[in-house]
């Protein structure tokens, strides 16, 4: 049996689609469906929300980095029946300057309809306006239905269903406000969902507020197949063995990219740093993924054998690589928000500092230099507020480009066989 799908998105960023797709991810799993979520672009923290909400991993689908066999091929991964995907930003807001990569793109490419959750909380018949502008301008785009969000009263929702009547657009629900619905957050995006209070009550009374809400009949029913699912172009391994950092400083780690090297035949084990614990002792690579170690300085700083275990990998040749925080730990020391610093490993002649913040945020083309991890062309990005104080003594790791295809500053920095940069991998460039 083929897997069913559809497409959360809306207008604009700030509608309200996490919390739609947690709370129908929930309620329909109440229901006893076989329900999976993934998330439209990079994004690493909505996809561990769906995983609490439903019980399975979460995929990114990334329309600009990953070509059309590789996404389908990813959504058809997915466990279960019915496969609800998050879009990201506005439906048609993309990369570059013709915006490719779209979650409209998205759905095209998985061949899966589209729910708008349309906010209107300041509007009343004006609710149609978006709708009719998405349905003109991309015409190849199949809109199942809306779901109005933030309804202020019930004459509000008459005006707003009158209009979405007009345009010929089904409602399949609408949400009043609450809030009890609210969800906490912090400059990358959500607090992570190991870190919520009290998770589960949440999304249940997320479930219990939407379930009550939308027509989940109807939005069952609105779900297509999938297109035939294609194959995907692996990233290379950083080693047959890959010790991997993993907790609440650094949990930004893709699924595809961990599945896609145990595909390859890697054998992957993970330790936590914050528990000043060591990579496997037979590992032969060390990955430190991007998250939050800016929030955790001084306990990193005082993770003795944490230091001692990244240090003796190095000594001993093995790849050790870090991506985003996972690079600033590696770098003499990290600048907190309260400006106070925090010694860190010392293996890369770089410092960085969350007391001066700049936000750097956009898709990237990265050309490995001798000495990288891969020698093929790679597509990820940038998403951090963390500066540089100093970044000097060292090769250089990547050259770079961003969706403009302008040329940026080289990237990263390479000692001996530690390496790392602030991009974030997403997948090789497709031949």
């Amino acid at each position: 049996m083929s897997v069913r799908g559809l497409v959360i998105a809306a207008p604009a960023s700030g509608s309200g689609k996490t919390l739609l797709t947690l709370a129908l991810l929930r309620a329909l799993k109440n229901r006893g469906l076989a329900v999976a979520g993934a998330k439209s672009g990079p994004d690493y923290i909505d996809p561990k929300f769906h995983e609490a909400a439903c019980g399975h991993a979460s995929v990114n689908l990334d329309a600009w980095a990953m070509p059309a066999g590789q996404l389908t091929h990813l959504a058809a991964g997915q466990p279960g029946d019915l496969l609800i995907v998050e879009g990201a930003m506005g439906a048609m807001d993309g990369a570059g300057p013709e915006g490719s990569g779209s979650v409209a793109d998205l759905a095209v490419m998985l061949g899966l309809p589209v729910i708008l959750v349309l906010d209107v909380a300041r509007q009343g018949h004006s609710a149609a306006l978006p709708v009719a502008g998405l349905l003109s301008l991309r015409p190849d785009l199949p809109v199942a239905g809306v779901i109005l969000n933030r309804i202020g009263s019930p004459r509000h929702e008459v005006m707003a269903r009158a209009a979405l009547a007009e345009a010929g657009v089904p409602v399949l629900g609408a949400i009043a406000r609450h809030a009890s619905l609210a969800m906490p957050e912090r400059h990358l995006g959500l607090v992570q969902a190991g870190e919520h209070a009290d998770l589960e009550a949440f999304l249940e009374n997320a479930a219990g507020v939407v379930g009550n809400s939308v027509d989940l009949d109807a939005l069952i029913g609105a779900a297509t197949p999938l297109s035939k699912p294609g194959s995907a172009k692996h990233l290379p391994p950083l080693g047959q063995r890959t010790a991997i950092a993993c907790d609440n400083a650094f949990s930004f780690t893709y699924p595809h990219l961990l599945q896609g090297w145990r595909a390859q035949g890697a054998e992957l084990s993970f330790f936590s740093p914050l528990a000043d614990e060591i990579p496997a002792a037979d590992s032969d690579a060390v990955f430190l993924p991007g998250g939050y170690p800016e929030l955790h300085g001084e306990t990193l700083s005082k993770a003795s054998r944490f230091k001692a275990g990244i240090r003796i990998a190095a000594q001993s040749g093995k790849t050790v690589y870090g991506e985003c925080g996972g690079y600033m730990v590696l770098g003499n020391s990290i600048v907190d928000a309260r400006g106070r610093p925090h010694d860190m490993l010392g293996l890369l002649p770089v410092e960085t500092s969350f007391a001066d913040r700049k936000l750097n945020l956009g898709y990237r083309r990265f050309t490995p230099l001798g000495g990288a991890p891969w020698t093929s062309a790679l597509l990820g990005h940038e998403f951090h507020y963390s500066t540089v104080v100093s970044e000097t003594g060292a090769d250089r790791l990547f050259e770079a480009t961003d969706a403009f295809d302008e040329k940026l500053a080289p990237m990263g920095l390479r000692s001996g066989s530690v390496c790392g940069s602030f991009a974030h991998i997403i997948a090789p460039v497709s031949s």
